[in-house]
């Protein structure tokens, strides 16, 4: 008899050694194929994917990566944020924080969690154009999922081609314009004041493709004070020159004044998870933001390859309140209780591929340009609270990169393929101070990073539905502007000594068909990191970081889907992760904290990052007539600080959905009804991690029922 692991490490080498064995084992079963939507009959067809820079069947690739359709005219749901598709990928968390204020809460594989705003540790983009700037930060406000035709996910070792801060990579691919001319509308309504009004023309000539979408969504918020609107706009045209290939991107989102209810203490969510802390009314906690950009690609083959340019520019403005007391702000050094950030962003990114026999090369260059104009105000004006008051904060800050990559793959035998690449990256941060007082010193300074990070992968494919691979590589993930912003002494300048995390990431995996209609993946990964970033001082409106030695990310990721008969479709996603510091360092729990003294010891779990996830989802019917679903996620406990004192607890919510398809002769009709959170449970949905004042926790939403509708002129 096996004996019983006693610590975390046995216990994850036992169950890697028995997903292990059960890869092995499938070897030997019937085979065949499986991917997100049912051909005619009822097989599961093949996912192409694009983020390894050259289109492949996802199932040949030595990565972990999927692609999950999107179809407006098929979703059963909100449509608004990325959580609502994402929950299927392994290895990913897309939480949705119940706050528009700020942006959804992402991590793959423990990377990112400790973001407590936007999206950090994950590179993204939309049709190419990056959604995270050259510091590592990113948003996903701007994603438009009724224009879009797939996201696709990257993770493991080859999301470092990417570059900076790409523990993985999350990319928005909006569907081109074809056929004749096509009309949707759609319009969903919910509980808690919920609704979304959309309209799509699409089509496109021989030459000309057009993809045309505006959207309209608010909400009165489920917690008090959490009321938003988000107006969002997305295009896309494609023009077929006979040489070549030009498509031109265009695409805004204004939030106006959503409303931000902050996070709650453990007491608090037991007492009552819709409340609002005290202070976020008082102060009228609230942010506001316009974005805008516009691309264009050129594709063009070229002898036996092609070339491929971009070149993009934005603007993103945002004013957002905090709910900071007057008293901290007399401090000469804070930086005021409102913020005030313009950046524009522009880059290019070019790349020549070529191809002979079964060797493919590619080569290329990119560079990023992001400048902020950041202003800080006092949230105050005499005794009036949450009102602009004040200049405390005026800067100019730039972030630049320059990154030169090569990647290549080999078929260089019947059963085996190659993939390897390296790129190097470097990434300049400047900062001019202009506010300058007897007690506020020039914070103004430059910083320099470069890494050179290689990949490699091999496939061997053991039989036509069953492949084995294995990868390894390095990646880094420099400070972003906030971490940089001040040093831990209290000087002036740049945090200098502030080194970026660099990780060794290696990944053994098999991809599996059974019969025509089944499909699974199992991956087994493990990341470690030297320098990983962690709060240092927290005082005075100041919060300063520092490199606490080594961390690890390990685990084992897999899933499953199937078709069952004509009309049953099964979807499997789990994973099993521990992250955790592994080397012992000295952080601040509260503010205000000038010199590090409590203690995290080694071992202690990465905050951010359940150890346990699960989700599952059951479909019954097409296109049209009935179509009944049902979801279920599982979801472990949560550690919120970096010492460990707390954690969200555990919890499995379940959601259900009926909709009917009806066949029109002008196009189709689809409605829906659909039940979230169907149990009322309470639950804490996303986490703040290391809120100085112990707010970590944003309770989901209970039990939510909303309905949809939407039309098809021209659908064929």
């Amino acid at each position: 008899m096996t004996p019983i692991p006693t610590t975390n490490a046995a216990r994850g080498a036992l169950a890697l050694r028995r997903l292990a064995a059960a890869c092995i084992a499938a070897l030997s079963a019937p085979t065949v194929a499986f991917a997100d939507e049912p051909t005619d009959d009822g097989r599961l067809p093949a996912v192409v994917v694009t983020a390894t820079r050259s289109e492949q069947e996802a199932f040949d690739v030595a990565a972990s990566i999927d692609a999950v359709a999107l179809d407006s005219a098929d979703h059963d749901g909100l449509g608004v944020n990325v959580s609502e598709v994402l929950g299927l990928v392994p290895g990913v968390l897309a939480r949705n924080r119940q706050n528009y204020a700020q942006d959804e809460q992402i991590s793959i594989r423990g990377f990112g969690a400790r973001s407590t705003f936007g999206v950090r540790g994950v590179r993204l983009y939309t049709d190419g154009i990056p959604a995270s700037m050259p510091d590592g930060s990113g948003q996903v406000s701007h994603f438009n999922l009724d224009s879009a035709e797939r996201i696709e996910v990257l993770r493991g070792p080859f999301s470092a081609l990417y570059g900076n801060s790409s523990g993985g990579v999350i990319q928005i691919f909006t569907a081109d314009g074809e056929g004749p001319p096509e009309l949707r509308a759609g319009i969903v309504g919910g509980r808690y004041g919920q609704g979304r009004a959309s309209v799509n023309l699409r089509g496109g000539t021989e030459r000309i493709g057009y993809n045309v979408d505006l959207s309209h969504f608010e909400t009165d918020g489920w917690r008090d004070h959490s009321a938003a609107e988000r107006d969002s706009f997305n295009a896309k045209l494609t023009v077929d020159t006979g040489p070549g290939r030009l498509t031109l991107i265009g695409n805004a989102v204004s939030i106006p004044d959503a409303q931000d209810p902050l996070g709650l203490t453990l007491a608090q969510f037991r007492d009552n998870p819709r409340q609002v802390t005290s202070v976020a009314e008082q102060f009228n906690t609230r942010k506001s933001v316009d974005q805008s950009q516009a691309g264009a690609i050129w594709e063009q083959a070229v002898g036996a390859g092609s070339v491929r340019v971009l070149a993009y520019a934005g603007r993103r403005e945002v004013e957002q309140f905090l709910a900071i007391p007057a008293g901290p702000q007399n401090s000469p050094l804070h930086s005021g209780g409102v913020i005030d950030l313009d950046s524009d962003y522009h880059g290019a990114d070019a790349r020549w591929t070529i191809t002979q026999g079964a060797f493919e090369f590619t080569l290329g260059a990119n560079f990023e340009n992001q400048e902020q104009d950041r202003l800080g105000f006092l949230n105050f004006i005499g005794s009036d609270v949450g009102i602009r008051g004040a200049l405390r904060r005026d800067e100019d800050n730039r972030a630049f990169n320059f990154d030169q990559y090569a990647q290549a793959s080999w078929h260089f035998a019947d059963a085996w393929s190659l993939m390897a690449g390296v790129r190097h990256s470097e990434i300049k941060f400047r900062s001019t101070d202009h506010y300058i007082t007897a007690g506020n010193p020039d914070d103004s300074g430059t910083r320099k990073y470069t890494a050179t990070t290689p990949v490699v992968g091999l496939l061997y494919s053991v039989t036509p539905s069953a492949n084995l691979y294995a990868t390894w590589g390095k990646g880094f993930e420099t400070p972003t502007f906030a971490e940089l912003a001040y040093r831990n002494d209290g000087g002036s300048g740049l945090n200098f000594e502030l080194e970026p995390a660099e990780t060794r990431n290696a990944e053994l995996g098999a991809k599996l068909r059974f019969g025509a209609r089944t499909e699974a993946t199992v991956a087994v990964f493990r990341a470690d990191t030297d320098d990983e970033i962690a709060i240092a001082t927290n005082s005075g409106g100041r919060t300063t970081f520092q490199n606490v030695g080594s961390a690890r990310r390990e685990g084992v990721e897999a899933s499953l889907a199937t078709r069952l008969g004509d009309a049953w479709t099964v979807q499997l996603a789990a994973t099993w992760l521990d992250a955790t510091f592994r080397s012992p360092f000295l952080t601040c729990t509260g503010s205000p904290c000038t010199t590090p003294a409590t203690p995290v010891e080694a071992g202690t779990r990465i905050p951010g990052v359940p150890r346990r996830s699960l989700r599952a989802g059951l479909t019954w019917g097409g296109e049209y007539g009935w179509r009944v679903g049902t979801q279920v996620e599982a979801m472990g406990e949560v550690p919120v600080n970096d010492i460990g004192s707390e954690s969200a607890p555990s919890y499995t919510v379940a959601g259900l959905d009926v909709g009917y398809g009806f066949r029109l002769d002008s196009g189709k009709l689809r409605t829906f009804a659909s039940v979230d959170n169907v149990f009322d449970k309470r639950y804490v949905g996303s986490v703040i991690v290391n809120d100085g004042n112990g707010r970590y926790y944003e309770p989901g939403m209970g039990r939510s029922v909303m309905l949809g509708v939407q039309w098809l002129w021209g659908a064929r």
